[in-house]
């Protein structure tokens, strides 16, 4: 992680050539992102962790971003209720498995960078070991099993975790695990929640808001990854589609955590 923030290579790469250097000109134009920055990102790998709703606009911008590798973990196929804003799928992707699909569009989008679908859900020894080859998360699941198990897995791995969360017209952003000292999910939810296994099957979910919460995981990577500007790490951002209000607050770590706490002792 101190690597990330510090503006150290990832690892090394031929330089960019011309068609990348037009490609990423926009980043490249930005103040403080510039090539350098531009370069860590073709350097970087990142897991995504769902290929739905969250997952769909997080990986599409990612990709376009120019992420060297992403690696995208889904072990559900691509439904007709799905396509209300799953916006990575099309009605003729029906069947088909998500990250199969999902990756058809990455790499229509950029062929120059590596797409990895995984089509499985990520538990276990093959969720640390992914996680372990990751220099960053993207938690994009649909329930909070699988966000307490990622949460965990990165805090073992020492990796930073970008999370999100939306729901009928509530979405949620945080970066989790970015310092020794930053909060995880775990300090926020316990391991026990009420509202946590909400689904939107059950529940809905206006459409774009999925979108929204994804775009901001994947500003919230790039910027890390990048190392521009300032991450969300401790604070929790809050949206209120309905009445489009937005709501900040600011997260510490629990010292009395059941995951991080346990972990650092332990460490």
């Amino acid at each position: 992680m101190n690597g990330l923030l510090s503006g150290e290579s990832l690892k090394q790469v031929p330089c960019m050539d011309d068609q990348q250097l037009l490609r990423y000109s926009r980043h490249i134009l930005l103040d403080g992102f510039d090539i350098a920055g531009q370069e860590r990102l073709g350097n970087a790998r990142i897991l995504v962790v769902g290929a739905g709703g969250l997952g769909c606009p997080a990986a599409l911008y990612l990709a376009a971003s120019g992420v060297g590798h992403i690696v995208v973990a889904d072990d559900d196929v691509v439904e007709i209720s799905n396509l209300q804003r799953q916006i990575g799928h099309a009605t003729s992707d029906l069947g088909k498995a998500k990250v199969f699909s999902l990756a058809e569009k990455l790499r229509d989008i950029n062929p120059q960078i590596n797409i990895q679908p995984i089509e499985q859900r990520l538990q276990g020894d093959a969720l640390v070991e992914q996680v372990a080859a990751a220099d960053l998360v993207l938690d994009c699941s649909d329930n909070f099993v699988t966000r307490l198990e990622v949460n965990r897995a990165c805090l073992l791995q020492q990796k930073p975790l970008v999370s999100g969360a939306a729901i009928r017209n509530e979405g949620q952003v945080a970066v989790f695990n970015l310092h020794p000292d930053s909060p995880c999910y775990a300090c926020l939810y316990g391991e026990e929640s009420s509202t946590g296994n909400l689904t939107c099957s059950e529940s809905g979910v206006l459409a774009p808001l999925v979108g929204i919460v994804g775009a901001m995981q994947a500003v919230e990577a790039l910027k890390i990854l990048a190392a521009y500007g300032k991450p969300l790490d401790g604070r929790l951002l809050l949206l209120d589609a309905r009445a489009m209000e937005w709501r900040s607050l600011v997260l510490k770590k629990d010292p009395g955590c059941p995951v991080c706490g346990t972990l650092s002792q332990s460490g």
